[in-house]
This record gives structure tokens, sequence and C-alpha cells, in this order.
């Protein structure tokens, strides 16, 4: 047998072979610039010119940095409070769309609108909604009589970041809702007809059945919401791009204000490797999480 026809034969050379093309993508397009990235993090690298290698200087100075430390504290509290409520609402829209209703259809692919619109396009419909003349929301309270002057949504620091919470929620929902929705649908009838004979109430169904068998799913899903949500962008640079006094700026807006408008390339790439350290937390507390799936083996947990 030639070497050619043993290749051809071989499932790991062929599998191989498979792979290499998705391999070559990702060395070349996530793992050479984080790579890169890293490097630039410790050089006082700046637009135009090579850096020098400063060691920790870089995140010497963003520990003590104010607006970092603002910045990671607003990365946080978005992420938290935006992921919980994206959870719920998507939760409770996964269980609804999950019942026998009229025009069931219909709606599941209504839902998914505020996901598949550019987010360009929804963080300008939200820059509108929110302008401080010309909000359909102030207008509409100013008419009914509930305020006399109009809500300044993105002038003050907690309006601001309650407002891109709103947008990124609204934005966000839909992905869990469909997720979970799938979820729900693979958790077969004949366990909520056992607990229903066992005089099982819809609470205790909901607590005993469907959310141990959904856990695994959630916590894919959340997963990806948390990282998505952490790594925000283009929703916070549209609408506030930061301000009002930082008050809405992110890790990873911060790094891009740093970076490409202030050139500091090297102070920008320290402030996105520092988001890291966060991101991996979040894998792997997933991963371990996942670890507890003994329903799909039908074992104990281990």
């Amino acid at each position: 047998m030639t070497l050619l026809a043993r290749f051809q034969n071989s499932r790991n050379a062929l599998g191989f072979m498979f792979m290499l093309p998705a391999a070559l993508l990702l060395l070349l397009f996530l793992t050479y610039p984080l790579g890169l990235g890293t490097y630039l993090g410790f050089t006082d690298a700046k637009v135009g010119r090579g850096g020098e290698w400063i060691g920790l200087e870089n995140y010497e100075f963003l520990w003590g940095d104010a607006v970092t430390r603002l910045a990671l504290f607003n990365t946080l509290f978005y992420t938290a409070v935006a992921s919980v409520f994206k959870f719920m609402l998507g939760l409770w829209l996964a269980l609804l769309l999950n019942k026998n209703i009229r025009f069931k259809t219909f709606f599941r692919a209504v839902i998914l609108l505020p996901y598949i619109v550019p987010t360009a396009l929804s963080a300008i419909a939200f820059w509108w909604i929110y302008d401080s003349q010309f909000s359909i929301i102030s207008w509409a309270l100013v008419k009914m009589g509930l305020i006399d002057t109009y809500i300044d949504f993105l002038g003050t620091p907690w309006n601001a970041r309650i407002a891109v919470i709103i947008a990124n929620v609204w934005r966000g929902v839909p992905f869990v809702a469909i997720t979970l929705l799938a979820g729900l649908q693979t958790i077969s009838p004949s366990y909520y007809e056992a607990s229903a004979i066992d005089g099982a109430t819809p609470w205790q169904q909901f607590r005993h059945v469907t959310m141990p068998l959904l856990t695994p799913i959630i916590a894919v899903v959340m997963t990806f919401s948390v990282l998505f949500t952490f790594t925000d962008f283009q929703l916070i640079y549209v609408i506030t791009r930061g301000g009002p006094l930082n008050a809405t700026h992110l890790m990873a807006t911060l790094s891009f204000q740093r970076a490409i408008s202030g050139g500091a390339l090297g102070e920008g790439a320290a402030i996105a490797i520092a988001m890291v350290p966060f991101l991996l937390a979040c894998v792997m507390f997933s991963f371990f999480g996942l670890q507890r799936r003994a329903w799909q083996q039908g074992g104990s947990d281990k």
C-alpha cells in the first residue's frame, strides 16, 4: 500500500486535514492578534512608531488610573445587571413560547428581530429614543402629564448607565430566549406527565423538572451572553462614546480610545489584555459547571 493510500485510509490523518483550514484561520485571525496585543501591552508603542519593552509599566499605570478603574467598575456592573435581566426575560419568553398559544410561530420569528438588526442601527435608534430634545419617551410622558420637562437620559452618569443597559438587554434577550426555547423542546413531556400524576404543582414542575434539565443549556447560553456583554463595544460607542464623564466607558471602549484615538497602542493593548482573566474566569466557571451533567449520562455526580 502506497503512502498516499495509507493517508487516505487513516481517519486521524483525514481528520487533521479537514481541521487544518479552520486551524489556519484561527491562527491567523485569533492567535496572532492575541499574541501581538500581549506583546504590545509590555511596550510603549505609539501609532506610527514601534515601541520599546517597558515591562509592567503600562499595567502599573493602569492600576493607579482612576478612569481605568471606573471602566472596570462600569464593565462589571454593565455585564452583571444586563446578564441577569437577559436571563430572566429570556427564560420567561422561552417558557411562554413553549406553550400552545395562537400564532406561536409568528411570535417566535418576531422575537428574533432585535437580534438580527445590525448593532449600529439598533444603537442609533436608541440614541434617538434617548435624545435630550427629541426623545419619544420624554414626549409621551410629558403628553400624559407625568413629567414637566424632558429627561436627560444620556446627560447624567447613572441615567446613561441604565440607558445603555436597557439597550443591551433589548438586543440580547432574543438570543437567550430562542436558545432556551430550543432546550425546553428537548425535554420529554413524559417527565411532566409523571410529575403531574405524583401531584406536583406547576411551580414544582418548573423547579424540579425544567430547571435541572435545562441547566446545561443555561450554562452555555449565559456563558456566551456574559462574554458578548463584557466585550460590548458597538452599542456603547455609538450611543455614548463612553460619556458622560466616562460613566459608560467599558474596558473595550476605553482600550479603543487610548490605542486608536489617543495613539497609545501599548496602553490600549494592556487594557484589552487585562480583560482576558475575567473572560477566562467566566469560561472556566461554565466549564466546571457543565461537568455536572449526570442526567445526560444516567449516573450520579462524580
